[in-house]
């Protein structure tokens, strides 16, 4: 990726050891001295400071400023980002072997360094001069204000911490240590996740491992384009445990998606306890695709999948899928069907042909219990309709149950989020479209934009991970066509509805429905090396956007993804520096009708 030629005035961070109003220690001082000298003997760094997945907005390399972590390193944070830091050691003291202790520092001065700035989360330069969801770096004619790498300021040319947002964050890297800064946690943490790339791909190891932890040296100024950066998982079709779907988090926060969306509830399973409505879970969750045990996860099990995102600044956003979709539902309450005849099970995967009576003021009670059970138990603003393929429902009889049903979602204090085919229905406040078509040229949802909706933007062409690879893909669908990696990666979430402008997207998500995928193997398999491409169009400013040098930085990736024990598929695409090898998989059942 390009980078920021440095001026003579401004040739690099300022080194730690001369920040302002900081007397090192003699001992201190020694311990640099005798770094900087087994530096100029050491190779440069084996990372380059480019080399991040997502691209950062702005990289200022200094190749002399190389640093290498040793095993007397300690982490130093602001009290604020104290689990920040404490997530930063969990991942460097596996491989390394060093002890990496966390020590709360007012001043937070150290070797690794973790601050939260001070400054107001107020709109800066940053901000004012690019409209949301548009893309263009920091002043590009300016290298970045390397002079202050402790606390950057917002001044004419420089970048402040309060102009990078909540997600933002400046990584400084010099030969005596590492500085991260950002306004808030979630910042202080994609830049602990940047800094984590930057070591050698050994560093994913679940052991120690001889190894140079070498750092490349200069500045990283980063921040997302979109707020709204995610994946879905299908839980319904297949049920996956808890710490399956634990282990999916870590996956999404490697890659500063910030957005798990869980699809709780289909045909084939209804995966979330309400208490209130008992037999959703114990007679609705015990089936699944193929005739399998299905399963559920209890309100404790859901609250932890909710805290351990949280911690890694991941929200989780649960969907209940109403109207149709619901076969599980009228199982374990035929009284909830049309007719009042209770459905056989379910464990195919047709879809379509359920739905809940929307003529029964009983299935309004239905949905005011769930919804406010499951808004109750979810922090974050979202909560997932659902909405689509129903059918067999009349279009006004439809309509007519969504504009009731948003309003019950509204009265939990959360924010509407449904699949497009909501978008003839009447608008309510904060509305948010998820659009999953494969044309992009759509005069409904292009309407509803104009009536105050938002989009999540998931094209089914471009970004359904349950999409084969290639014809030879072992499972999968392929009704959306084929998604290799470059198709997954080469569009603009900007600009790719018809009449939609960029300022009314809130950002992208990948699904993947689980049909044909049965274990956590095969989800990985199917979200790698797709998920890091999706990952860079939600989180990189446009002007980065460059096939050739993505698929260079991906492919060093691979060695990460083997030493931390993820599977993933060796896409041809990707010149991978060491061969890979496909994990078996077992053979697809139906490719071709679309699902969501």
């Amino acid at each position: 990726m390009p980078t920021i030629p440095a001026t003579p005035a401004e040739s690099g961070p300022e080194p730690l050891d001369r920040l302002p109003g900081r007397q090192p220690a003699a001992a201190e001082l020694a311990r640099t001295a005798a770094r900087s000298a087994g530096d100029l003997l050491a190779p440069p760094a084996p990372t380059r400071l480019g080399d991040v997945v997502p691209a950062p907005e702005r990289v200022q390399p200094d190749p002399a400023a190389d640093f290498t972590l040793t095993a007397d390193a300690a982490i130093r944070v602001s009290p604020a980002g104290r689990d920040v830091a404490e997530q930063l050691a969990e991942w460097l003291r596996p491989a390394t072997g060093f002890p990496l202790p966390v020590t709360d520092a007012p001043d937070a001065d150290g070797v690794l360094v973790l601050t939260l700035s001070e400054a107001p989360l107020a709109a800066g330069p940053f901000d004012a001069a690019r409209p949301a969801g548009t893309a263009g770096p920091v002043d590009a004619a300016r290298p970045l204000d390397a002079a202050r790498p402790a606390e950057p300021t917002a001044g004419e040319g420089g970048v402040g911490v309060d102009g990078l947002g909540a997600e933002g964050y400046r990584l400084d890297v010099t030969a005596a240590g590492v500085r991260v800064t950002a306004a808030a946690p979630a910042g202080l943490f994609h830049g602990a996740q940047t800094l984590r790339q930057l070591l050698p791909a050994a560093i994913e190891r679940a052991a120690p491992v001889t190894e140079r932890w070498a750092v490349p040296g200069g500045s990283i100024v980063d921040r997302p384009r979109f707020p709204y950066r995610g994946a879905m998982l299908d839980v319904a079709r297949h049920f996956f445990p808890v710490e399956d779907v634990l282990r999916v988090v870590d996956h999404l926060a490697r890659y500063k998606l910030n957005h798990l969306h869980l699809h709780l509830t289909d045909d084939q399973g209804w995966r979330i306890a309400v208490d209130s409505w008992p037999r959703l879970a114990g007679v609705g969750g015990i089936t699944e695709v193929g005739g399998g045990p299905g399963g559920f996860y209890t309100q404790a099990d859901y609250r932890r999948i909710v805290s351990y995102a949280a911690r890694r600044h991941v929200t989780v956003v649960p969907e209940i899928d109403l109207p149709g979709h619901t076969n599980a539902a009228l199982v374990a309450y035929p009284d909830l069907a049309p007719g009042k005849v209770p459905p056989p099970p379910y464990t195919g995967t047709e879809v379509g042909f359920s739905y809940v009576d929307p003529a029964d003021e009983r299935t309004y009670a239905f949905v005011a219990d769930v919804v406010g059970e499951v808004a109750a138990l979810t922090p974050g603003p979202w909560l997932h309709l659902g909405g689509d393929e129903a059918f067999k429902v009349p279009a006004d009889t439809y309509r007519a149950f969504i504009e009731r049903a948003q309003t019950l979602v509204a009265a939990t204090g959360k924010t509407v989020v449904g699949w497009h085919q909501l978008a003839p229905a009447g608008h309510v406040d904060g509305r948010v479209l998820q659009w999953w078509g494969t044309n992009g040229d759509d005069p409904e949802t292009a309407d509803a934009v104009r009536r105050g909706a938002r989009l999540i933007l998931s094209p089914g062409n471009r970004v359904y991970l349950d999409m084969k690879y290639a014809v030879d893909t072992p499972i999968g669908h392929d009704w959306a066509g084929l998604i290799d990696v470059q198709r997954a990666y080469d569009w603009d979430p900007g600009t790719h509805l018809t009449g939609v402008p960029a300022e009314a997207v809130l950002g992208v998500e990948a699904p993947l429905w689980t049909e044909s995928v049965t274990t956590l193997a095969e989800v990985e398999f199917m979200l790698f090396p797709r998920l890091p491409a999706v990952a860079e169009l939600g989180w990189s400013p446009r002007s980065t956007h460059d096939w050739a040098g993505f698929r260079q930085r991906l492919a060093a990736h691979g060695p990460r993804w083997t030493a931390a024990g993820i599977t993933f598929h060796p896409s041809p695409d990707v010149p991978w520096p060491t061969p890979a090898t496909k994990v078996p998989t077992q053979p697809t059942g139906n490719t071709t009708a679309p699902t969501s």
